[in-house]
């Protein structure tokens, strides 16, 4: 018996991933019927009623048939027939990265698409964590890690993405980190739509405090700009007005051009008002 797909199975995609026996079969639909379509060995033991050594045998077979692929050390995803004769498939990526790392929360211009907050679809899945990390591609998906420091860890919720719970930044921390690191997100302009659309809606209150938090000057100042920008009411403004740091920032670090410099803000202003959103 293999894993049977609503979409029909042709005799050719049966046979081209070989070296799946009728238990290996029953024990990866077990656990993909459980949600667990990414495992660990010990997963597969308990399916297979196996020991250990045993499970670790199989898996590295049959991650090499096509029928697993290996995310990290002891942990693989179930690729399943529907997937087609050269075994492409992936499982959601948000899934997916919510496995590469532990500390994580999926961030910055990935976060922007799910919360609503820009309407451009990255061809990439940024992933936050306190670990340092090479990019890596999992089924032509690429995954981009940015590491923070342990203090500007904070700020995730876990969210339903394809019937799994997944770490990810909430609106607020989003538009914050952005504003702290703009060339994760694709620049100003992109944390611009984020704050101009309110997506999901997000508390300015909290999104002010969590700049602050974070503890970098220039990203309050960058907030503080394009809040005032869009009219959007700052609560206890007194206050975050003299918290603004002494020194200048560029509103936009991705861009060569310096801007015009802007006082009240701190900021060298180099995007043009017709440029903004």
């Amino acid at each position: 018996m293999l894993f049977t797909t609503c979409n029909g199975v042709t005799d050719e995609q049966r046979t081209t991933r070989s070296g799946l026996s009728e238990r290996e079969s029953r024990a990866l639909a077990r656990l993909t019927s459980q949600n667990r379509e990414i495992f660990t060995i010990d997963d597969l033991a308990e399916a297979l009623e196996t020991t250990y050594d045993a499970a670790k045998t199989t898996t590295s077979r049959l991650a090499n048939n096509g029928w697993l692929t290996r995310l990290k050390p002891g942990l693989y995803l179930v690729v399943p027939l529907a997937a087609g004769e050269r075994g492409q498939y992936t499982a959601h990526e948000f899934y997916i990265a919510n496995h590469l790392v532990e500390p994580m929360y999926v961030g910055f211009w990935s976060a922007l698409g799910f919360h609503g907050l820009t309407e451009q679809v990255p061809r990439s899945v940024t992933i936050v964590t306190t670990k340092r990390r090479p990019d890596r591609t999992v089924h032509d998906v690429e995954y981009h890690f940015v590491t923070l420091a342990e203090y500007k860890f904070f700020g995730h919720e876990q969210y339903a993405v394809g019937g799994h719970q997944v770490s990810i930044a909430t609106p607020e921390k989003t538009l914050a980190d952005c504003a702290d690191q703009p060339n994760h997100c694709g620049g100003v302009r992109e944390l611009a739509k984020g704050i101009r659309e309110g997506g999901d809606g997000y508390d300015p209150k909290t999104l002010i405090e969590y700049a602050r938090q974070i503890g970098n000057g220039a990203a309050l100042k960058r907030l503080v700009y394009l809040m005032d920008h869009y009219e959007i009411t700052i609560p206890n403004r007194e206050t975050v007005d003299a918290e603004v740091t002494e020194g200048s920032s560029p509103l936009d670090p991705t861009r060569s051009s310096r801007g015009d410099y802007t006082p009240g803000y701190r900021l060298y202003v180099n995007i043009p008002d017709e440029e903004l959103p």
